[in-house]
């Protein structure tokens, strides 16, 4: 695996239990904060409908998809719940201080 770690975000840019977009070299990715802080990166678009998971509805390691309610375990990347039916990748995550770094390769 490439060691490329790109900034992604600060912890602060996201709440627990939530998610934001991050974007980068042409790529969406989806980035998550736990309620018990931990982070994780999947692709930011769902498997079914190419909708962006940023928009989606997270609840506890589950993002739900905004338009037809797929799920997928963030933390995994697996498939969850209809229309859904594609794992998501995942990517690793470091925090260094306040910096979260994803590895996108």
């Amino acid at each position: 695996m490439s060691e490329l770690w790109i900034e992604a975000c600060q912890t602060g840019d996201i709440s627990a239990g939530d998610v934001i977009r991050f974007d980068h070299a042409g790529r969406t990715f989806a980035i998550y904060r736990t309620a018990d802080d931990s982070y994780y990166a999947t692709d930011g678009l769902c498997t079914h409908a190419k909708v962006h998971l940023a928009d989606g509805f997270v609840m506890e390691n589950i993002i739900e998809c905004p338009k037809h309610n797929g799920r997928f375990d963030f933390t995994t990347g697996q498939a969850k719940g209809a229309p859904a039916c594609v794992n998501l990748k995942t990517y690793p995550i470091k925090v260094v201080g306040n910096q979260v770094f994803i590895n996108p390769a």
